[in-house]
């Protein structure tokens, strides 16, 4: 059960009516997180705008997803790293692959590299150290893409949150479980 009021698209007017229609066209349906966030047209229009954003950036498609599964995993989102599990997949990473980055690993070492980094990030709040800067472009990032993965450990924290405090049902096929002896 949503804590918060959900926007169903039949219900939905104004703002979310258009959001609704055009996330709609893009997925195919309108994902529970956004009947949420659409209590506050602007929080969901924020969520979508900051993503559509990042997405033009210079991440590639699958470091863009593990980064989501990595940051979905250490707060424990359930929700999102269902739905980032799935996307991932769909960008051409392998299960392997997405059960690794929910540990901040991969067997690539240059998404490895960032992942580490992200790690760092989120465990230091940002105050990394030269050193960590230097690992992740010695793997390949730019300033660019390192600018764009602390975005994407925003954006992620937006919706795990967001998906803590709603409690929103899960409309993607349920990630599975990690190995509690890998942890």
């Amino acid at each position: 059960m949503t804590r918060l009021n959900e926007v169903l698209p039949e219900e939905a007017a104004g703002d979310a009516k258009q959001i609704y229609a055009d996330v709609k066209q893009e997925m195919g349906m309108v994902p529970n997180i956004f009947r949420g966030l659409a209590n506050s047209p602007a929080a969901l229009r924020g969520y979508l705008a900051l993503s559509s954003a990042l997405a033009e950036g210079e991440l590639t498609r699958e470091d863009r997803e593990v980064l989501y599964l990595a940051v979905s995993e250490d707060n424990g989102c359930h929700y999102c790293v269902s739905a980032h599990t799935m996307l991932a997949k769909l960008a051409g990473v392998s299960e392997e692959e997405t059960l690794a980055a929910r540990q901040f690993g991969s067997s690539d070492s240059r998404r490895d590299a960032l992942l580490k980094f992200t790690k760092k990030v989120i465990t230091s709040k940002g105050f990394v150290s030269d050193e960590d800067l230097a690992s992740v472009r010695e793997a390949g990032y730019t300033d660019g893409q390192i600018a764009e993965s602390v975005g994407y450990i925003a954006l992620a924290t937006f919706s795990n949150l967001f998906n803590h405090v709603h409690a929103t049902p899960l409309d993607f096929p349920a990630a599975p479980s990690l190995d509690p002896s890998k942890k």
